[in-house]
C-alpha cells in the first residue's frame, strides 16, 4: 500500500478525535484505516466491491 496516498477523515467526525475511519484513493483499490490508529492496520477493498458497499449503506441494506 502507498502510505504516501492522501488519507480523509469524514466531515461527521468531531473535532475531539472520536473514533472514525479514514479512506484514500489508492492506485488499483481503496484503502481504509481507523483514524485513532494510522499507523495501525489497513484495509485494502477493490475499488467495485466498496462502491457496492457504499450503495448499501446509502440504501439502507446494512440499518440495524
Amino acid at each position: 500500500m502507498n502510505l504516501t496516498s492522501r488519507w480523509r477523515k469524514s466531515t461527521y467526525s468531531d473535532q475531539q478525535g472520536g473514533a472514525c475511519v479514514e479512506l484514500a484513493a489508492l492506485a488499483s483499490s481503496v484503502g481504509v484505516r481507523d483514524s485513532t490508529d494510522p499507523a495501525g492496520p489497513r484495509l485494502e477493498i477493490a475499488p467495485d466491491a466498496f462502491a457496492a458497499f457504499i450503495a448499501r449503506v446509502k440504501d439502507g441494506g446494512l440499518d440495524l
